[in-house]
């Protein structure tokens, strides 16, 4: 597969090609929002795992930089005092939505045969960013994470609610408990939606059970660029 880094006019952020890459075709693109103090690079590793040929990539890089220790730097969407200060989800959002248009271009991909995927942090940014938007995303992923608490946002969501929702979290999570990924399932589930819940003997991370669950999951929601019709 072939990474590229693009500098970007609102976010860094790299794009994956699949082997074979064809550009006179129009493949599907995954959106892939890294967690706090991690980098756009963090979950570019997904890629190949998910489908070395049917789908492009896009990992943007989140805003507010960090001293994770170590001389190393991470990077969240907001501070860590900011988790649930409206003003600062605003500021990623409105960033976010600048760079997904660049991320468009960069891809040729188009709304529509995108879905938006985030992990942690990154996750409450998905759902925010991705549940009020259902034309331009085609599914959610959201991973180890919890359902957003801001004010109203429940009031934002459009009236039809069959945008399909994949949510995964690991039983031994010590930084996003596992009652949070049930807690917004079963959240999701009154206000109308019908996301597929799994979870995983695992902590704060990605297992290779996860990760396949998640590539069939998508074949159903995005079928990968060069799948069969189906009959």
């Amino acid at each position: 597969m072939e990474i590229e880094e693009h500098k970007g006019d609102a976010l860094p952020f790299v794009t994956i090609r699949p082997d074979g890459y064809d550009s006179a075709h129009k493949y599907p693109l995954i959106i892939l929002l890294h967690g706090f103090g991690a980098t756009m690079y963090d979950l570019a590793g997904l890629a190949p795992a998910i489908s070395e040929t049917g789908y492009v990539y896009a990992c943007p890089n989140a805003p507010v930089a960090m001293d994770i220790g170590g001389g190393q730097v991470g990077f969240g969407w907001t501070p860590p005092d900011g988790f649930n200060d409206p003003e600062w989800a605003q500021r990623s959002e409105d960033l976010l939505d600048r760079s997904i248009a660049e991320m468009f271009g960069a891809t040729d991909a188009n709304p529509g045969i995108t879905v938006l995927l985030g992990f942690s942090q990154g996750g409450g940014l998905a759902y925010r960013y991705g549940l009020i938007r259902p034309d331009v995303f085609a599914g959610v992923v959201a991973l180890s994470t919890g359902f957003p608490r801001a004010d109203g946002f429940d009031q934002t969501l459009p009236l039809q609610r069959f945008q399909p929702i994949f949510i995964g979290h690991g039983t031994q999570d010590p930084v996003v408990p596992v009652e949070s990924g049930r807690t917004a399932k079963t959240h999701l589930v009154e206000l109308g939606y019908a996301p597929e819940h799994h979870e995983y003997p695992i902590g704060h991370e990605i297992s290779d059970e996860e990760i396949r669950d998640l590539a069939t999951w998508l074949k159903g929601v995005l079928p990968p660029f060069g799948a069969p019709l189906s009959s």
